[in-house]
């Protein structure tokens, strides 16, 4: 086989089978995060406002509230609605929440501010994660999640890049960048799918009007459990991680390399390792990861220069690649047709809640009983979880099966 032939095998192998409507969402998701440049620097905002240490604390705790509703809020529309609605109007109304908090005159309108933007800009979140899974057939899943994830962090990493050059020329750079790379998103979307896709009169009127088929899932409650200590765990690079470098008496700068270590060991990796993992059952790649995150996390107890924290970065960014394969493509294989939404609604939540539980548990054990005890409860949390999540093997293959064949008889019905 030439080399160009291999070129194209590999090239169809990641990227070849899936739908326009999933590339949409893709193109998307890329220009949205591009411009996603405010809450990144949202501390270096306050702080050019005259903000103090304490007040921006509360500021951050009150995005993140908002955070915690905004997936429940676009899980409902997505399913009451539509996935094209909910997506659409979360991405318009990010912008109001953008300008409330570039126009907020003090630190109560700063914290209300925060809230809106929280909300709004995590409401399209669980209705485009339940578009792909409503377009995508099950065995693509694990690859349209795993690209999504791809293109995630390339649109973070040039964000990351961009975003320091805009703020020395004036933070409202970043609130309009910001701002209109939402409404491109909006637009791609409106133009690339012209309407919300055809649901069943039966899908629509199951399910009942909120949560409460999620939380009566019992297969969900308990991917939802080992979810919230797994991603917990992973938050702590945002938490824990820096706090480490600090008590090290190292640059901040480091934390910066951290950073750029973990993006391009995703972003080069992602595809080169999605064909390799896709050959494993998804349960056990899961707890595959959280090992990856409780020991890769652990392991920065034991650095003590730049180089080594780069070495940690390693592990847990391929439990990172290795997760951003199958977690959203487990939701979506195990969720009713009529409860996508709601059940990636229930999925976007477990995340806020981790980033509001992490920093607390860092700090708390940080300043109490010592980092030691932070490293390794890392690591036995990500071991316990991972065994739990093992035991879960059995009912989300039944249930994955179950659900196929319920799609499939779907798509045959008008044929009969």
């Amino acid at each position: 086989m030439s080399s160009s032939a291999r070129l194209r095998s590999a090239m169809s192998a990641n990227f070849g089978g899936l739908p326009r409507p999933f590339w949409i969402v893709f193109a998307g998701m890329i220009a949205n995060r591009i411009g996603t440049m405010v809450v990144p620097f949202l501390v270096f905002y306050l702080a050019s406002r005259g903000i103090t240490t304490a007040q921006t604390g509360g500021i951050v705790v009150a995005l993140g509230i908002g955070g915690m509703f905004g997936p429940i809020l676009g899980g409902l529309i997505a399913d009451r609605v539509g996935r094209r609605f909910a997506v659409v109007i979360g991405l318009v109304a990010t912008p109001a929440g953008l300008g409330a908090l570039l126009a907020a005159p003090g630190p109560l309108t700063l914290g209300a501010a925060a809230a809106l933007l929280g909300l709004t800009s995590s409401v399209y979140r669980p209705a485009a994660s339940a578009l792909v899974g409503d377009v995508v057939g099950t065995e693509l899943r694990g690859k349209a999640f795993s690209l999504l994830h791809w293109g995630f962090n390339i649109g973070t990493a040039a964000a990351s890049a961009g975003a320091g050059y805009l703020a020395g020329r004036g933070f409202w750079l970043l609130f309009l960048l910001d701002g209109l790379t939402c409404l491109v998103y909006a637009g791609i979307v409106l133009v690339g799918i012209p309407k919300d896709l055809p649901r069943p009169a039966a899908a629509k009127a199951a399910g009942g009007a909120g949560y409460g088929v999620v939380f009566r899932d019992r297969l969900m409650v308990a991917y939802l459990t080992v979810s919230v200590l797994g991603t917990t765990i992973y938050t702590m690079t945002e938490f824990a991680i820096p706090l480490a470098i600090q008590k090290d008496g190292l640059s901040p700068a480091v934390y910066g390399l951290v950073g750029v270590a973990n993006a391009v060991v995703v972003i080069a990796f992602q595809p080169v390792l999605y064909g390799w993992v896709a050959t494993f059952p998804r349960v056990k790649v899961l707890a595959a990861s959280w090992v990856l995150y409780g020991l890769g996390i652990a392991s920065t107890g034991l650095a003590q220069k730049p180089w080594h924290y780069v070495l940690t970065v390693l592990v847990w960014s391929v439990g990172e690649i290795v997760n951003g394969v199958v977690a959203g493509a487990i939701v979506a294989d195990i969720a009713p047709e009529a409860a996508r939404g709601r059940y990636q609604g229930a999925v976007s939540w477990v995340w806020s809640a981790a980033r509001l539980a992490a920093p607390l548990v860092a700090v708390g054990l940080f300043t109490t009983v010592g980092p030691a005890a932070l490293w390794w409860g890392c690591a036995v949390v990500g071991l316990l979880t991972a065994a739990a999540t093992l035991r879960l093997t059995g009912a989300v293959e039944s249930r994955t099966e179950e659900n196929a064949r319920i799609d499939a008889a779907k798509v045959a019905a008008p044929a009969l």
